[in-house]
């Protein structure tokens, strides 16, 4: 028995309109696989790959000390996670060398024996727990201070309007700061932008000896680390980082909970020889007004 015209029409209707999709399939598959090869043999110094402080193009898995670090180039920049209470990171390279230049040169002029804050008035006041001279470089201050600040927010994720002015210090023979936390326990300090969150301390120049960053409540294995034998007496009382010119430790001095860290107790070993530049960004967890 014969088919009925339109069901024979019908059958090759379907019968093209399969094709015709299977077709438009195949080519979108094909054009999704070309563009892919085509992104990964981009150049890896072409205009549309990372910038230069693309953090997700410079970080690297850190959760243990291994010591590969012989093959880089002293400019190359590359962040090192050294601590996870405090959760704390290193950012190598940080700066360039005329950026620390610059950052000297604007504070030597204005340096005064640093303060402390205390913690019953939250005002400032002398203290022998720290015998540095320091100075602030007002937030935006000029081209180069609003590109490092631009950077920090880049890295930490805390927009720039959450940061304090920069404060450089100045620690020369003997001169140090006792072990301290970044974050208030008054009220008068966290009416301006809440409390501090988070310390971004960049290294100005190198020590010869001594001034290292040290934290003495930090939970791990501190002896790990590939420059234990180089530090002194008091970086060994704790997780220590060596002062570099340019480098950048980041610490949290709050959990992701909120809650007040007190494995980010630091301090700054006494400089046994030579001298030590720091600069110092707070960042708030609300807007500072400057």
């Amino acid at each position: 028995m014969a088919k009925p015209k339109n069901l024979r029409y019908l059958g090759r209707k379907a019968s093209s309109s399969t094709l015709v999709f299977t077709v438009l399939l195949v080519f979108s598959f094909a054009v999704l696989i070309l563009l892919a090869i085509w992104i990964l043999s981009m150049p890896s110094g072409s205009s549309s790959g990372p910038k230069v402080h693309d953090l997700t193009s410079i970080v690297r898995k850190t959760s243990d000390w291994t010591g590969d670090d012989e093959g880089r180039s002293e400019s190359e920049q590359w962040a090192e996670v050294i601590s996870w209470e405090p959760r704390a990171i290193v950012y190598h390279n940080f700066l360039s060398k005329n950026e620390c230049e610059h950052l000297i040169k604007l504070a030597t002029p204005h340096m005064r024996k640093s303060a402390v804050v205390d913690s019953a008035t939250g005002k400032r006041k002398d203290s022998r727990v720290r015998t540095s001279s320091g100075t602030f470089l007002a937030r935006g201050l000029d081209k180069m201070i609003q590109d490092i600040e631009k950077r920090i927010a880049d890295f930490t994720f805390i927009p720039v309007e959450n940061g304090e002015g920069l404060q450089v210090l100045h620690y020369e023979v003997g001169q140090k700061y006792e072990p301290h936390f970044d974050y208030f326990l008054d009220e008068y300090n966290t009416k301006n932008g809440g409390q501090r969150m988070a310390t971004l301390l960049m290294y100005l120049s190198d020590v010869e000896e001594g001034g290292e960053t040290v934290f003495p409540n930090a939970k791990g294995n501190f002896s790990d680390v590939p420059w234990w034998d180089e530090l002194s007496d008091c970086g060994k009382k704790g997780l220590s980082v060596k002062p570099k010119r340019g480098d950048a430790l980041l610490f949290w001095s709050m959990r992701p909970d909120a809650t007040l860290d007190q494995s980010s107790l630091h301090g700054g070993c006494p400089v046994i020889k030579g001298n030590k530049w720091s600069s110092t960004k707070w960042m708030r967890v609300h807007k500072y007004e400057v």
